[in-house]
């Protein structure tokens, strides 16, 4: 029996679009608790760069490059991780992309791929993955949502929308998939200094803005994120289902 309900250890995580930002936080946080961890992405030298970091900070680490709309990509990456490496107890659904355009100049494109990648790419790896969960009866899927699973702002419809989904998703996994000892909740961030939102955080009026409108003053760090995820991905959280935690720094509690 494990010493305490938050350690991970003897269980490994999946944490898709983990080669850098806050899949990479998620990564270090969870193998920090004992997790060994699979590192996805389209891109195999970032991840072959982050998993180095890792494995000199003591983790047992593979990767598995893929996108996550290739569902026969994502089917296969799963079953070579299983059968190599270690059986996925935990499934992070972190991969996210953005495209920002006002609704009217939106291109379909640009919706599609949004859509696809943040809320289609989560259902398709879930469902790679909760079969073999079902079969052992345990499993933890933890999908990363976003302040804008409940409120907007303008350039963001495909963004928001497509979280907004995803936050239903995960109610959806958890209706259905309780009963087979599944957990499946969401961790919606607010803004967090990352290196997707670097030229934010370097804009003076929208930095204002963020600091202003974010009760603790300030941007988010990717590892605040980290005792989150670790609570969801544990037995600590073994009867907390389809729920949605926001780490925002207070933004959604005041106008």
């Amino acid at each position: 029996m494990p010493s305490s309900p938050f350690d991970l250890s003897g269980r490994t995580a999946l944490i898709t679009g983990s080669g850098q930002g806050l899949g990479l936080a998620f990564a270090r946080g969870l193998a920090a608790a004992g997790a060994a961890v699979v590192l996805n992405g389209r891109d195999e030298t970032k991840l072959a760069a982050a998993a180095a970091g890792l494995r000199t900070a003591g983790a047992r680490v593979a990767t598995a490059a893929c996108d996550v709309t290739d569902a026969a990509g994502l089917a296969a990456a799963v079953a070579r991780i299983e059968a190599e490496f270690a059986p996925v107890d935990i499934l992070v659904n972190n991969a996210g992309i953005q495209r920002r355009a006002p609704l009217l100049e939106l291109t379909e494109a640009q919706w599609r791929e949004v859509i696809d990648t943040n809320l289609t790419g989560a259902f398709l790896a879930a469902r790679a993955v909760a079969p073999r969960m079902i079969a052992r009866g345990r499993g933890k899927i933890i999908n990363v949502c976003s302040v804008m699973s409940e409120v907007a702002r303008p350039t963001t419809g495909n963004y928001a929308a497509a979280k907004g989904g995803l936050k239903m998703l995960t109610r959806a996994m958890a209706v259905e998939w309780a009963k087979h000892g599944l957990q499946a909740n969401g961790i919606a961030p607010g803004y967090f200094e990352t290196e997707l939102t670097a030229p934010l955080v370097a804009n003076p009026q929208f930095n204002a803005w963020i600091c202003g409108r974010t009760p603790a003053g300030r941007w988010g760090r990717p590892e605040e994120l980290a005792g989150t995820a670790v609570f969801l991905a544990s037995a600590a959280s073994d009867f907390v289902n389809g729920q949605i935690i926001v780490v925002d720094g207070g933004l959604l509690a005041g106008l």
